[in-house]
């Protein structure tokens, strides 16, 4: 495990500034290559395992009727903490990594730290754990694990800190769309505005009764919130 470190969500965006377009990757593996790992609390994250027990009812069981697991994918997994989590719930778990040091810390955390995962239920068994090197927006990766396009039932993702978080909510209910801002610079956001056909649609939202510190204030009040997103087709 690792020393959790706490940054300031702000920094993040101020760092990733310097890295416009598709540079972006090159902005994350210099992270990774300079070991700055500001993310990386060293353990998964409570309000996940939380919702994995709490709302398994929403996001579906492990195994479904036909015996077949259920794939579940981290894009930047980073030490791939979550993936093992999931991974002890029974999910066939996939964590996405740019940086090919991401990767080698990922599979260094699986081997020493297994044990630390315990299966959560007998029955249903631990599911498969796969790490992979790979931009998510270019499906090269895909083809190297062998899984189709939307073939992942799960996604996990965490924290928008390279973005506010109302340009990370447009981006899933209108994937591919201009997102508009307003001349403070804000995201012009409209509450009832349908997802469009491509996009998702959230079905629940709450605060979640544990997270990380970095998504806690003073005393312990929590800032952070879960919700889960479905596709309307």
């Amino acid at each position: 495990m690792t020393t959790p470190t706490n940054i300031d969500p702000k920094d993040i965006q101020t760092y990733f500034a310097e890295y416009q377009g598709d540079k972006y990757v090159e902005g994350w593996a210099s992270l990774w290559d300079s070991d700055n790992l500001p993310w990386d609390r060293g353990f998964p994250n409570p309000a996940l395992e939380d919702t994995l027990i709490q709302r398994a009812g929403t996001i579906g069981r492990p195994i479904v009727q036909d015996g077949q697991r259920r794939k579940a994918l981290v894009p930047g997994c980073g030490r791939g903490v979550d993936v093992l989590l999931l991974a002890s719930f029974g999910y066939d778990a996939y964590g996405l990594e740019y940086s090919a040091t991401a990767v080698d810390a990922c599979k260094k955390e699986e081997k020493e730290n297994h044990s630390w995962y315990r299966v959560r239920d007998e029955k249903v068994g631990e599911g498969k754990v796969t790490f992979v090197q790979g931009d998510f927006f270019d499906d090269t990766w895909l083809k190297e694990i062998g899984v189709p396009r939307n073939g992942f039932d799960v996604i996990s993702l965490g924290p928008p800190f390279a973005s506010p978080s109302e340009a990370y909510m447009e981006h899933l209910s209108h994937p591919g769309e201009k997102i508009s801002y307003n001349d403070k610079g804000l995201v012009n956001t409209d509450p009832l505005r349908e997802p469009s056909r491509a996009g998702l649609e959230r079905v629940a939202h709450w605060q979640p009764e544990r997270t990380h510190t970095v998504g806690q204030g003073e005393n312990g009040v929590i800032h952070d919130r879960v919700s889960i997103w479905r596709r309307r087709d």
